[in-house]
């Protein structure tokens, strides 16, 4: 179970030497009856005025059940129910923010987010911007950034993370999370598989460019990670101790972001083509695809990309006529290359995401050979990290230019 306290105290005593956040989330909760809890918080916390932010299927899952148990107390609610675009779509785009800002009203006292990863988004977001807090009801385990500060907002097409603030209380009910679509349980797991090459790209980023890292959020990431990996087959049978293993992973990465102020633990190169990829749908008003989905996928050819072009480049870098960045990289030659080679093969992903029954291949996505390339080629331009994406995209043009 997740411990706060535990995590806090990891917190300070951890001596990285960069800035740790105190985790403002006052409660988190992971079990049956969770609904139930979360509306004695709001009686005991003396909160009156409450926005339940949700669309149409989470309405379903869980508003529906949440809105009843309200209404055996005093507390005044109302349903924000956020409409889809016209592939069936809800976005966390200005359209929706709109919207939600519009129907929370100014002497709102806290807004829930009772839904997955897009309504946590825009309520996320929205609560923010109006100064109110919120407080999460996950309806499925689909992605990591329940708990976390930043929201991924769609504006004029393109998608950019903005840090507003963590939930005040997380309130995840199992019997709810277990009967989450088949397709939303995978994304979940295919959104903690991105953390192997998110780990990587992280130690990277710090060894080749000085960018800060902290062993201790790592740890929590590895930990969740590998906490799913090994209990693959009890999340593929959908089954109450699997599903609570996947989203308690799931929160501690959430918690390791919030530890830092930043993702640098849970995103790196694959989920920077998940964005690339992301965009371009939007642009071609394709139906979208679950984001844990596209990033099962992209982490398969980011770890095929780094276990043969980078390795490659590794060997090539030589003590003379090297620019600053590779002088760096050479100095941890022997650790970069230890950490590639622990790095799992694209296959051993493949079949672990078959395993819970998600999808594997672009094609599957709905994405072609062209826009794989483009998007490996560009979506380094995304995010201001020093990705191993973004070290062999930027070589690659240096040496053309040498040449």
């Amino acid at each position: 179970m997740v411990n706060l306290l535990e995590l806090s105290s990891l917190a300070e005593k951890c001596d990285c030497g960069n800035k740790h956040f105190d985790f403002a989330i006052d409660k988190i909760v992971i079990g049956k009856d969770a609904l139930e809890d979360a509306v004695s918080y709001l009686v005991n916390s003396k909160l009156q005025k409450v926005v339940l932010v949700m669309d149409e299927h989470t309405y379903e899952a869980a508003g529906r059940k949440l809105s009843f148990l309200l209404n055996e107390t005093e507390i005044d609610y109302i349903e924000c129910l956020i409409k889809p675009d016209f592939n069936g779509d809800v976005i966390a785009n200005e359209i929706s923010l709109i919207q939600a800002m519009i129907e929370i009203p100014n002497d709102t006292d806290i807004v829930l987010a009772v839904g997955a990863g897009t309504i946590h988004d825009i309520a996320r977001f929205c609560s923010y911007k109006m100064e109110k807090s919120f407080i999460s009801i996950p309806t499925a385990p689909s992605v990591d950034g329940f708990n976390s500060m930043g929201a991924p907002i769609v504006v004029r097409g393109f998608k950019t993370t903005f840090q507003t603030q963590a939930p005040i209380a997380l309130f995840a009910d199992i019997s709810i999370l277990k009967e989450a679509p088949k397709d939303m349980i995978a994304a979940g797991f295919g959104d903690m598989l991105g953390k192997y090459t998110s780990l990587l790209d992280w130690r990277f980023s710090h060894l080749a460019a000085g960018e800060p890292y902290c062993l201790s959020a790592a740890q929590i990431t590895r930990k969740a990670l590998d906490a799913c990996v090994e209990n693959v087959d009890k999340i593929a049978e959908g089954e109450e101790e699997g599903i609570l293993i996947l989203m308690e992973a799931l929160v501690l990465s959430g918690l390791a972001m919030l530890l830092l102020g930043h993702s640098y633990p849970a995103s790196g190169g694959e989920h920077h083509v998940s964005h690339y990829w992301e965009m371009d749908f939007l642009q071609k008003q394709k139906p979208q695809v679950l984001h844990g989905a596209k990033v099962s996928v992209s982490t398969q050819l980011i770890t095929e990309l780094y276990k043969n072009s980078f390795i490659k480049r590794l060997n090539l870098l030589e003590n003379s006529s090297l620019i600053d960045n590779e002088r760096m990289i050479n100095d941890h030659k022997d650790e970069l290359f230890q950490l590639i080679q622990d790095l799992p093969d694209a296959k051993e992903i493949s079949l672990l995401i078959q395993k819970v029954g998600g999808i594997s291949t672009p094609s599957e996505l709905g994405i072609d050979k062209h826009l794989e390339e483009k998007s490996l080629g560009e979506a380094h331009n995304l995010r201001d990290r020093f990705t191993i994406l973004k070290f062999l995209n930027e070589t690659h043009k240096i040496d053309k230019v040498k040449n």
